[in-house]
């Protein structure tokens, strides 16, 4: 942890500060209540040891300055002073505990876990909050595709072990999702669940984001921050799309993940993190190594369990149940009473190829659930572009490979979803292996 000491006696503060340092904690120690509000100025503390009698201001009262400034830092008092009316006002001031001097090593050893065992606490109920109070609805992971059951069986095995791992999938497939739950599964699913979007940012931003900066190492670093990587010491690092990860960051990442080690934007001093990380993208890396966007000895450290999602129309079987249960959030945050889909809007959803997967499908939900007026959602509630779908030359959504249907019910079917999903017709003819004369003829033939 990053500890600041507040004590006016120096041989004290010294002998308290060698002895957090031998911990492994990094320490800032000062002598007045002034200065100590200097230093919270500058960067962030995880913890205070606090002296209840300070020059010209009393430890409570600095104490309640923290508080007041909302810092979250937890404050412990220790004093050469003690007596039990000091102790129970400390206490019910809020400090983190309270301690005589002399300290010796295993007593703040002691209190230093059960600072981190609240900090730890508080993050997970914050997160937990979080959670509830967002617009987002619970996981489901169940499912009736013996592919992506195969997928959360990996995942949950991998979950129990502290290895790198890697979602693969279209964009909208649900990779934050499944993330989150290798992380609840796991033995770091009390601490936090970090998340960090690769592209999101510059490369000098993302790499501050990341693994945080020095006051003054760029323009604009007016302070210290710590990053992501220190926030989720514990937990689950959630790096998305990693394949848009800046070539000059991926060695620093390869860092981390081989030696649990990372250096501060314009320090030299290596910090060690204990971070489970998980990644994930949209993109080929495989391709991305060849052309040189990727390192490979990165793609191999991180690619330890490759998980693969499909797409939403490659889960037929699941999407019915799926599109329900975003019915019912929908319902609740509308404040309205659906209970399902007309028969036609059940066939409209089958039949669309939904190329935004499963962030599509909730927004065609949320959609309708808006403009729904009965108790079911109807087809006029949906998109026009799902209404097309169910004219008397709409597609045969049982149509499946090694099924009991004819070379023609299955070139019909595919040609079907080709042209609906590629625009213009000739791209669809290159992709469907013929010329765009012969497309037109089995277009006429199929009623396209």
């Amino acid at each position: 942890m990053r500890i600041l000491i507040v004590d006016n006696a120096e041989a004290n503060r010294q002998a308290t500060a060698d002895m957090l340092s031998n911990m492994d904690h990094e320490v800032v120690a000062v002598a007045d209540a002034d200065n100590a509000l200097q230093q919270l100025d500058k960067a962030q503390f995880d913890a205070a040891f606090v002296e209840l009698k300070l020059n010209g201001k009393s430890g409570l009262d600095l104490m309640r300055t923290l508080q007041s400034r909302g810092t979250g830092i937890d404050v412990v008092i220790f004093t050469a002073f003690a007596s039990f009316e000091s102790a129970v006002e400390a206490m019910r001031l809020g400090a983190a505990d309270y301690l005589p001097k002399p300290c010796s090593a295993e007593q703040i050893t002691e209190v230093l876990a059960k600072v981190a065992k609240a900090r730890k606490l508080r993050g997970r109920v914050a997160d937990l909050e979080s959670r509830l109070s967002s617009n987002i609805p619970e996981a489901d992971m169940t499912t009736n595709e013996p592919r992506v059951q195969k997928v959360y069986e990996v995942a949950q095995k991998a979950a129990a072990m502290p290895v790198t791992i890697l979602l693969l999938g279209e964009s909208g497939t649900g990779k934050s999702v499944l993330a989150r739950y290798i992380h609840e599964n796991s033995p770091q699913r009390d601490n936090r669940f970090v998340t960090v979007s690769c592209p999101s940012l510059s490369r000098e931003l993302l790499e501050s984001e990341l693994f945080g900066h020095t006051k003054g190492s760029f323009t604009g670093a007016v302070g210290e921050t710590w990053g992501k990587v220190a926030a989720a010491d514990g937990g689950t690092l959630f790096l998305d799309e990693i394949g848009d990860l800046p070539m000059e960051i991926q060695p620093k990442l390869l860092r981390l993940l081989q030696e649990k080690e990372y250096e501060r934007v314009g320090e030299t001093k290596p910090r060690r993190a204990n971070v489970r990380v998980i990644v994930a993208t949209n993109r080929d890396l495989d391709q991305a190594v060849k052309e040189g966007q990727f390192r490979e000895d990165l793609y191999y450290r991180v690619k330890v369990v490759p998980l693969h999602l499909p797409a939403l129309r490659e889960r037929r079987a699941d999407l019915l149940r799926i599109a329900t249960g975003y019915l019912h959030f929908c319902s609740q945050q509308c404040g309205k009473h659906l209970n399902g889909f007309t028969p036609q809007a059940e066939q409209a959803l089958q039949r669309y190829d939904w190329p935004g997967n499963l962030r599509e499908l909730r927004n065609v939900v949320e959609r309708s659930v808006i403009l729904a007026e009965g108790q079911q959602v109807e087809l006029d509630d949906l998109p026009e572009e799902l209404h097309q779908l169910l004219d008397t030359t709409s597609v045969n959504t049982h149509v499946q490979l090694g099924g009991d249907f004819s070379l023609q019910e299955l070139e019909r079917e595919h040609i079907c979803r080709v042209v609906r999903r590629i625009r213009p017709r000739k791209k669809a003819a290159e992709i469907l292996g013929i010329d765009a004369v012969t497309l037109y003829r089995k277009g006429k033939k199929y009623g396209l």
